[in-house]
């Protein structure tokens, strides 16, 4: 009977996992039997979906939600029975601040990302500076280019539209989803699609207008721009789990060594090896990198490389005075020239539904960025006092909050800098050379929870396609 190893029980592996059992369930009546064992070193799976249940309210942990234009959470959702539990975010009170100079400002209507497609709410906006619009109006001119290497989000932005653009845009845009920096990421590898609408037309502007006009012939109402479950995050690796051979999952259990032999591969973990036909190393990739060394220096080097970041998230549980007294909208981004230790909050009461009684408010502060690394030795009292102090000179808070968590995520978001797609090049050809291995997490084609789903996935058809076993499923796992 073929088994595989899966190593690191995220939602990557998880989903690995899930496909996995599927084609167990399905080889139960047919020719083909599979048998896979799941490694976790945490005592919990589920990686950094965490959801807590606090005085009523549903506070996220990791990630509160995924971008709905990205479909395969959404569809693993529905397949184990979590379709009725998808819920979009609030987009009708979709308002995003930019601190600028200690001030909340409104991003301006018509802005799509990073680019504008409307004139006269960028014209009477003070987010930008008069050189700034000028700059704005001459980018509708710019002739196609199409950039001979690699380079940084904040280059091709500015390129565009000049350095405060980065600065009060990119960069805190970016920094909410990668907690980095616009200056390190690269264009090709975070934001492919502007890389393109660059080639094609010159002007991102003229671009997003072209799509936007496709968006309005189509026949497809608009979805909400975030989607999340009702139950918070964890409800989804909460059912997975429910669905995998319960006989399969060894949790506190971490991986010292994958290592192939004699057409096999031989996993070590604790004092304990065992014999499987494939393995899929669904970890961040630093992590893979340690596990893999005795397989492949060269693929271990390589995926060491790769950089991530940490970062610290603050839940704070306030009354309905409180709610009352905050600006409408989803919340604010904070540019690293204000010189803040936080970089974004979001007001989780108005974002999505279900997360708070109508007396309560919920803000989710987000800490990263270059002092993150300190902050994250520090006492809970010394992060407590550095986000309140930042919310009384940003919002005039000064209410005690009714309650607090804090959450610590080490190097969990990984960094695509400048060259990430060469490396994945490299570390393909490496892999291939490694029959029966696969790859699969956060830091090779996406960070988001359905980039995860999907690599988890597609490394599971990977290593049955491998093995010579067809990676079609049944539908006997569906819920």
């Amino acid at each position: 009977m073929p088994r595989i190893a899966i190593i690191g029980g995220g939602i990557s592996g998880l989903s690995a996992a899930f496909s996995l059992e599927e084609k167990r369930q399905s080889g139960a009546q047919a020719d083909t039997k599979i048998e896979y064992v799941l490694y976790e070193a945490a005592p919990r799976l589920g990686g950094v979906l965490v959801t807590d249940h606090v005085d009523g309210c549903l506070l996220e942990a990791g990630p509160d939600s995924f971008v709905t234009e990205k479909p395969w959470a959404a569809d693993l959702c529905r397949k184990i029975g979590l379709g009725d539990q998808l819920i979009g975010s609030n987009d009708a009170d979709r308002k995003t601040y930019i601190l600028v100079r200690n001030r909340l400002v409104v991003m301006p209507d018509g802005l799509m990302f990073m680019v504008p497609t409307k004139i006269l709410p960028t014209v009477f906006s003070p987010l930008f500076s008069l050189r700034t619009k000028i700059r704005m109006a001459a980018e509708w001119f710019h002739p196609p280019h199409k950039a001979e290497a690699d380079e940084t989000v904040a280059a091709m932005v500015e390129r565009h539209y000049g350095p405060e653009m980065v600065d009060r845009l990119a960069d805190p845009l970016l920094s909410g989803i990668y907690g980095g920096e616009a200056s390190q990421l690269s264009v090709r590898a975070v934001l492919a699609r502007f890389a393109d609408m660059e080639a094609k037309y010159g002007s991102l502007g003229r671009a997003m207008l072209a799509a936007r006009a496709q968006m309005a012939h189509s026949k497809t109402p608009p979805r909400p721009l975030f989607t999340s479950l009702k139950n918070g995050m964890q409800q989804m690796t909460d059912e997975l789990v429910a669905r995998l051979d319960p006989r399969a999952l060894r949790t506190s259990t971490p991986v010292q060594s994958a290592t192939p032999q004699n057409g096999a591969w031989t996993v070590t973990a604790g004092n304990q090896t065992e014999t499987f036909d494939a393995v899929i190393v669904a970890m961040p990739a630093r992590a893979a990198s340690a596990v893999l060394q005795s397989a492949d220096a060269t693929l271990a080097r390589e995926l060491g490389e790769i950089v991530y970041s940490s970062s610290i998230t603050v839940a704070l549980g306030y009354d309905d005075a409180v709610r009352r007294s905050l600006p409408p909208g989803f919340g604010f981004l904070v540019p690293r020239s204000e010189g803040r230790r936080l970089l974004a909050a979001t007001f989780v009461h108005n974002k999505f539904p279900h997360r708070a009684p109508a007396d309560r408010a919920i803000l989710r502060c987000f800490l990263g960025g270059a002092h993150v690394e300190e902050s994250m030795s520090a006492s809970d009292d010394e992060i407590l006092r550095i986000v309140r102090q930042e919310l009384q000179q940003i919002l005039g808070l000064t209410a005690d909050p009714l309650f607090v968590r804090i959450y610590r995520w080490r190097a969990a978001m990984a960094q695509y800098a400048v060259g990430h797609l060469d490396r994945l090049q490299r570390i393909e050809a490496l892999r291939q050379k490694l029959p029966g291995l696969a790859l699969a997490g956060n830091g090779f084609n996406g960070i988001g929870v359905p980039d995860c789903v999907r690599s988890g996935t597609e490394a599971a058809s990977k290593v049955l396609t491998a093995m010579g076993i067809s990676s079609a499923t049944s539908s006997t796992v569906t819920g």
